[in-house]
C-alpha cells in the first residue's frame, strides 16, 4: 500500500472521513499553486485540514512552516479546533486572519524603523479622544460641515475609507469613489494627515495594518525574505472575500516557492462593497500561470430539490467558472414559494411555522437588511420562541421617527410640555416655526401648548385653524390605544404629509420612513396603552441586545443574507423577496446602465441564502406593503420558473421556431400592473389579474392562465393591449 493510500485509510478508520476523488486530488497537490473552487456544502474545511495533515505526516513538512489565512477569527478558531481533532498528536499549525498576519509584519517593521504606533479601533478613551477612529472622524466632520455626523453617515464614511485602502487607490483616484457623506474626500485627507502628524508615533486603523504591511514587504527586503522563508506553504480560505491589498500581501509571501493553496467559491463572492475582488479568482492563472484548478462540486449538505434549482439559478451569471453543483443525498421537499396578501402576514406566518418546531436551532430566517427583523422579532417574542440574531443592529430603536411618535404620545399625558412639543413642532399641522416656539417658552401661563399658541403667539389664520384641529386631535388621542393613536398622528396630525415634504427637500426614502411607521403600528397593535407601547419598544430593544447570548442555544437564527454565509440549517425561510429589495433598486439601475456586476452579485447573495438549507427551503413574498402593490423579486421568478416550468402549450409554442424580437414587448416587471390590458403571442388579448404563487395570472377571452413572468418577459410574449 502506498503512503497516500495508507494516509487516507488511517483517517477513515480513525474519524470515518472518506474523501471523494476531487478532494483527494486537492490533498495530494503539494507543489505549486492550487485554486480549489469549493461549492456550498462540499466539505472544504475537511479537505483543507486533511491536506495540511498530509503535508506533515507524509511529506514531512514541519507544522511551523505552514500558514493558514482565514477571513475571520471564528474561521481561524474553527480551523485550529478541527486540526486538533483530526491530528491530536501533531504540533499545532498557525491559523490566523490576514489582519493578524499583517499586524505581525507591521510590528516588526516599526521596531526596525524606530517607530511606535497605536491602534485606534475599539473602545473610546475619554483621556485620549484623538486615539479613536470614530471620534476622530466625528470631530473632523463637525469641523468641516458645522454639524454632528449621524450614525449612518459615520458608517458610510468608514466604509468609503476602508474601500479605498483595500483597493490600493492612489490619492488622485479618491474622488472617483462615490460617497453621500458631505466632503467625504476632504475628511479622509484630514483624517490621514492627523494620524501621521507624528512620524515616530503613528495612529493606525485596521486597514492601515494591511496597507502598511504591504508597503513594508515592498520596501524592506530583509523583512520580506524572513517571512518568505518562515512559511513554505500558505493556504488562504474564503478567498472570494479577499481584497486587492490582501492578495498583494500573499503574492509577495509566496513568490519564492509558489506553494499557495487558495480555497474559494466565486459564486459566493458577496462583498465587493467591502472591496473584495472576485475577478482576482477568475484571473488566477494570469498571476499563477502553472496553477492547478480543481472544482469541488459535490454538495453533502442539501437535498437534490435544493441543490439542483440553486445550481441552475446561479448558472445564469456569466462572470464565473463553469461549475455544476450536484448531490447524491436522498430526495426531499420541493422548494416552497409563498406569496402573502400583505407584508405583515409574512412575519405572522413565520411565527406560526416556527412555533411548531421542537428544535428551534434547526431553523433560520434570512433577510436582506436588519430592519426586516424587527417585526419578526416581535412575533417570535410574543410566541415565546427564543432567537439568536447574528450581527444585530440597534438603529431602529434610536431612529428619529420612533422618538417623534413617542413624543407625540408623551404630549397627550401633559399638554403643557413645551420642551416635548419643540421636538416635533415642524412635523405636524400648523407648521409652527422655531421663532414661534421660542415665543411660546416666554409665556408664563399654565395653559396647554395649544391655548398658549392661540392666545399669546402671533399666528397666521391658517395656523390658528390647524392648531385648533391639533388640539382636538390630541384630545382624541388621550386614553386611546396606541395603534389608533399612531393612525391619528399620521393622518389627522399631518405627520405623513410633513414627512413627504421633508423627503422631497432632504432626499429621504419615503418608503423607508413608512416602513418604520408600519413596523411601529404592528408592534402597537396588541398593546392596550401608550405606556405599554413605550415599554414594549424598550423590551424589544433590550431583547435585541441580549439575543447574542442565545448563540449555540436552542434558538432560531435570524440573519442577513450576508452574515449567513458559512452557516447551515435544516429549515430556511428567505423573506421580503420583492422587487427593489433583492435585487435592489440600485442593482437594477446599474444593470440597465450596462454594469451587470451588481446584479450578478445580488444573484450570488440570493444563491448563498438558498444553499444554507439542508432539507427545507421556503421563499416568501407578498403583494402589498404600506398600502402599495409590490412586484415579486426577479430572482424569485427565476427560481419559480426552474421549479414550476411554464404550461406545456406555452412552452411547445416557443420550441417550434425561433421567437422574433418584438420591439413592442413588455420587458420589465414594473410594466406588469394589475388591471393592465395585454396581448399574448399565443393566447391573444387579456387582462392582468395579479401575481400568484406560480407567476402571473392573466384572464384571456377563453380562459384564465397562470404563466411564468420570466418567460413572458425574456421571450417577449406580452405587449400592451388596446386601452
Amino acid at each position: 500500500m502506498s503512503a497516500e493510500e495508507d494516509f487516507f485509510l488511517k483517517k477513515y478508520k480513525e474519524l470515518n472521513v472518506s474523501l471523494n476523488d476531487v478532494q483527494k486530488k486537492a490533498v495530494l497537490h503539494t507543489k505549486g499553486a492550487l485554486l480549489l473552487l469549493a461549492s456550498p456544502g462540499s466539505g472544504k474545511t475537511t479537505t483543507i485540514i486533511m491536506r495540511i495533515g498530509y503535508l506533515i505526516e507524509v511529506k514531512g513538512v514541519s507544522p511551523d512552516r505552514i500558514k493558514g489565512v482565514t477571513f475571520s477569527k471564528a474561521s481561524a478558531e474553527d480551523m485550529k479546533s478541527r486540526f486538533a481533532r483530526f491530528f491530536p498528536d501533531l504540533e499545532p499549525v498557525d491559523f490566523s486572519t490576514i489582519h493578524s498576519l499583517a499586524f505581525s509584519i507591521v510590528r516588526e517593521h516599526c521596531r526596525e524603523q524606530g517607530m511606535d504606533y497605536q491602534l485606534i479601533e475599539g473602545k473610546f478613551d475619554p483621556a485620549n479622544p484623538s486615539a479613536n477612529k470614530k471620534m476622530l472622524l466625528r470631530t473632523i466632520f463637525q469641523k468641516l460641515n458645522g454639524e454632528a455626523i449621524t450614525d449612518d453617515q459615520l458608517e458610510e464614511l468608514a466604509s468609503y475609507i476602508s474601500f479605498i485602502k483595500n483597493k490600493l487607490l492612489p490619492k488622485e483616484k479618491w474622488s472617483t469613489i462615490p460617497c453621500e457623506v458631505p466632503q467625504a474626500e476632504r475628511i479622509f485627507r484630514n483624517y490621514e494627515e492627523t494620524k501621521a502628524q507624528n512620524e515616530k508615533h503613528l495612529l493606525l486603523d485596521y486597514d492601515d495594518m494591511l496597507t502598511m504591511a504591504n508597503e513594508a514587504l515592498s520596501s524592506n527586503r530583509r523583512l520580506l525574505k524572513k517571512y518568505q522563508q518562515k512559511y513554505s506553504y500558505i493556504l488562504t480560505d474564503e478567498s472570494q472575500d479577499t481584497s486587492l491589498v490582501q492578495h498583494a500581501i500573499i503574492e509577495k509571501l509566496v513568490e519564492e516557492h509558489g506553494n499557495l493553496c487558495v480555497v474559494a467559491d466565486d459564486d459566493q463572492s458577496i462583498y465587493t462593497w467591502r472591496a473584495a475582488e472576485p475577478q482576482y479568482l477568475l484571473d488566477f492563472k494570469k498571476v499563477y500561470p502553472d496553477a492547478a484548478v480543481l472544482m469541488m462540486e459535490q454538495n453533502y449538505r442539501s437535498t437534490p430539490q435544493i441543490v439542483d434549482p440553486a445550481n441552475r439559478f446561479i448558472k445564469r451569471n456569466k462572470n464565473r467558472y463553469d461549475k455544476n453543483m450536484f448531490t447524491k443525498n436522498e430526495q426531499g421537499d420541493k422548494i416552497s414559494i409563498k406569496v402573502f396578501p400583505d407584508y405583515e402576514d409574512q412575519s405572522r406566518y413565520i411565527g406560526r411555522e416556527l412555533a411548531s418546531l421542537t428544535n428551534y436551532k434547526d431553523a433560520a430566517v434570512l433577510y436582506r437588511t436588519n430592519s426586516s427583523a424587527i417585526l419578526l422579532m416581535n412575533e417570535l417574542d410574543r410566541a415565546d420562541i427564543p432567537f439568536y440574531m447574528k450581527d444585530s443592529d440597534q438603529r431602529f430603536f434610536s431612529h428619529w421617527i420612533v422618538e417623534d411618535i413617542l413624543n407625540f404620545m408623551r404630549l397627550t399625558f401633559n399638554d403643557k410640555r413645551i420642551d416635548i412639543f419643540e421636538q416635533f413642532h415642524s412635523k405636524c399641522k400648523g407648521y409652527i416655526t422655531k421663532q414661534q416656539v421660542e415665543m411660546l417658552k416666554g409665556v408664563p401661563s399654565q395653559d396647554s401648548v395649544w391655548d398658549k399658541l392661540i392666545q399669546h403667539v402671533p399666528l397666521k389664520d391658517y395656523q390658528i385653524k390647524q392648531v385648533k384641529a391639533l388640539k382636538q386631535t390630541f384630545g382624541l388621542m388621550k386614553d386611546e390605544a396606541p395603534f389608533p393613536v399612531i393612525k391619528l398622528i399620521r393622518e389627522r396630525a399631518g405627520y405623513d404629509k410633513a414627512l413627504e415634504k421633508m423627503s422631497e427637500r432632504l432626499g429621504f426614502s419615503m418608503d423607508h420612513l413608512k416602513d418604520i411607521l408600519m413596523t411601529l403600528e404592528e408592534i402597537a397593535r396588541k398593546e392596550e396603552t401608550m405606556k405599554g407601547f413605550a415599554a414594549r419598544l424598550k423590551h424589544l430593544e433590550s431583547l435585541l441586545k441580549t439575543s447574542k447570548f442565545n448563540k449555540n442555544q436552542n434558538a432560531v437564527t435570524l440573519s442577513t443574507l450576508h452574515s449567513s454565509k458559512g452557516l447551515e440549517f435544516k429549515k430556511v425561510y428567505m423573506m421580503d423577496l420583492i422587487a427593489d429589495v433583492i435585487p435592489s433598486k440600485s442593482d437594477q439601475k446599474e444593470s440597465d446602465e450596462g454594469n451587470k456586476e451588481p446584479m450578478e452579485e445580488a444573484a450570488r447573495l440570493f444563491y448563498v441564502g438558498m444553499t444554507r438549507a439542508e432539507e427545507h427551503l421556503e421563499l416568501l413574498s407578498y403583494r402589498m406593503r404600506n398600502g402599495k402593490a409590490t412586484k415579486p423579486s426577479l430572482f424569485l421568478l427565476n427560481v419559480n420558473h426552474i421549479i414550476n416550468p411554464p404550461e406545456e402549450k406555452e412552452e411547445a409554442s416557443m420550441d417550434v421556431r425561433p421567437v422574433p424580437k418584438n420591439p413592442n414587448a413588455l420587458t420589465k416587471v414594473s410594466q406588469l400592473e394589475v388591471g393592465r390590458s395585454v396581448k399574448h403571442r399565443v393566447f391573444g388579448r387579456g387582462e392582468i389579474l395579479g401575481f400568484v404563487d406560480e407567476g402571473l395570472e392573466i384572464r384571456f377571452t377563453k380562459s384564465t392562465k397562470k404563466l411564468s413572468i420570466e418567460m413572458c418577459l425574456t421571450m417577449g410574449l406580452l405587449e400592451p393591449g388596446e386601452q
